[in-house]
């Protein structure tokens, strides 16, 4: 089985020609590695991507499983760890994750900029650490996010242009599993540290250290692969080298400033990729909410369950994983209906998994309050909530990969991420905001955490499931070339995503400013 072959043959845009072929410019073409050893040099730096994006993950979630720790030994109120889970990295991750992720594509070096990224982040995540008040941490998880703004669009650009187009829907959920060994893994921690009396800041120290280490070798494997191409046409430009990435000494800044706004004006015109965008961001605001809040929220209501996290992070780390990865085989084998069963699967099983979310929620209310049968509940509906809502993740990244421009991808991937990540990273604000009159660990902050997260996951699910169905529509016509013509983007379309940035702007700011001030 040729899982490195052209990606040209294996996933044409629907024509009325099939016999045409689109021109390619000279870097834009795929990676075929003939060899045994290239097949399993692919494998490690997919593998090695994996383990970056892991680790960057598993720093979130070391700080919400011990978020009742961090508080104390910090001495934080809601609202502090609402800034620290929140904007305190939202807001970086946006105002560098474009300028890093552009630098990266113009200059041809992708590897570089995420190795020094992945080693920057992991010395801020060491100083996590060695934290002893709200502003140091503060000012290193601001510096970590500087690290981790460009990981998450660098890694989904590298592995879309190592891998066959048919077989990246795999590749990329492989990689995401990532996010849920990542819990998985904080959940064992969290347990063990709490049997032996473990500080928090040790799992930070640890992972920094891991993560420098990492970095080094990433560095001295990987290597810039070709750009493939993607699956819609691209562009019309007067000058066909606009996409055309200059060698490092060659850099030109009106040839820079022209690219970017070619790979604006490309992503602007598909008509698919804003509701794309605020559809995921919808649906992560709703991840983060379940991410930052759920596993505290369970260890209050089942206090007798000394291993509720062990097995709460086994139940993510195993479902989450196996569910990410079915997700990714799904859509490999629907033939014609590839392109569209990302937007299926998120749609539909988000809507789905609201249902046991609830039931999560009230489970020990279910039970009567006895707790013995409400933890079996939980673990139940839990899995079938993890079963119907995490199909999405690697076979969405891998639409939007194959949807972009080759030769910028990696910017308009980091577009994509941060407005998402603005989106999703007011939740922890709100709640923060939203608790900060309540004693945490009282019974009136665990009923009010209870109701919130009742109400703002089930319908983040919702309104992303909406948005993706409506969205399938929206691709085809992307797919068939059917894109908004150059020069005729209507002022509704141009005050449209002008009102949305002010918004998305200005929310940011009250919200931040609002965290800060009553703190």
């Amino acid at each position: 089985m040729q899982i490195w072959a052209n990606p040209q043959e294996d996933f044409k845009p629907p024509s009325s020609d099939d016999s045409q072929e689109e021109p390619r410019t000279q870097q834009d073409h795929a990676y075929k590695p003939r060899t045994l050893l290239s097949r399993v040099y692919v494998v490690a730096a997919v593998f090695l991507l994996f383990l970056n994006f892991f680790l960057a993950q598993y720093d979130k979630f070391v700080l919400s499983y011990f978020q009742a720790d961090v508080i104390s030994s910090l001495n934080l109120s809601s609202s502090d760890y609402g800034v620290l889970s929140g904007y305190a990295t939202g807001i970086v991750y946006a105002l560098l994750a474009l300028p890093l992720a552009f630098v990266a594509d113009y200059v041809k070096a992708r590897v570089w900029v995420l190795s020094v990224a992945a080693l920057w982040w992991s010395l801020c995540v060491l100083f996590q650490g060695l934290s002893h008040n709200f502003w140091q941490i503060l000012l290193a998880r601001i510096g970590m996010g500087i690290g981790q703004a460009p990981v998450e669009a660098l890694s989904i650009s590298l592995i879309s242009d190592l891998v066959d187009a048919k077989w990246l829907y795999v590749a990329e959920s492989l990689f995401y599993v990532g996010v849920y060994v990542g819990e998985a893994v904080s959940g064992q921690i969290a347990t063990a540290f709490n049997k032996t009396g473990t500080p928090w800041n040790d799992a930070l120290r640890a992972v920094g250290i891991v993560g420098m280490v990492l970095a080094v070798i990433t560095r001295c494997i990987l290597r810039e692969p070709a750009r493939r191409s993607a699956i819609i046409p691209p562009i019309q430009a007067s000058d066909d080298s606009l996409f055309a990435s200059p060698l490092r000494r060659n850099w030109k800044f009106a040839h820079a400033t022209r690219q970017i706004k070619a790979s604006v004006s490309q992503i602007v015109r598909m008509r698919s990729f804003w509701l794309l965008t605020l559809s995921a961001g919808a649906r992560q605001f709703s991840g983060n909410v379940f991410g930052y809040y759920m596993p505290s929220y369970m260890s209050s209501i089942y206090p007798s369950e000394m291993s509720l996290l062990s097995r709460y992070g086994i139940i993510v780390g195993v479902v989450g994983s196996v569910t990410v990865v079915a997700g990714g085989l799904i859509c490999t084998s629907s033939g014609k209906w590839r392109p569209y069963m990302p937007l299926y699967l998120t749609g539909v099983g988000g809507m789905i998994s609201s249902i046991f979310v609830i039931l999560m929620v009230f489970s020990r209310s279910l039970a009567g309050n006895d707790e013995s049968k409400g933890v079996r509940i939980l673990y139940g509906v839990m899995s079938a909530a993890y079963l119907t809502a995490e199909l999405w993740l690697g076979a969405f990244a891998s639409l939007l990969a194959l949807l972009l421009p080759p030769q910028t991808k990696t910017f308009c991937l980091a577009i994509y991420t941060c407005t998402i990540i603005l989106i999703y990273s007011s939740a922890p604000q709100m709640i923060g905001l939203a608790l900060r009159q309540y004693e945490p660990e009282s019974s009136a902050y665990i009923q009010k955490t209870r109701d919130i997260l009742a109400i703002l996951i089930p319908v983040g699910y919702w309104v992303a499931g909406i948005g993706f169905l409506l969205c399938i529509h929206k691709v085809k016509r992307d797919l068939r070339g059917d894109m908004v013509m150059a020069g005729r983007t209507s002022w509704r379309r141009k005050a449209g995503f002008v009102g949305f940035a002010v918004t998305l702007i200005s929310l940011t700011v009250a919200l931040f400013v609002t965290s800060l001030v009553l703190r």
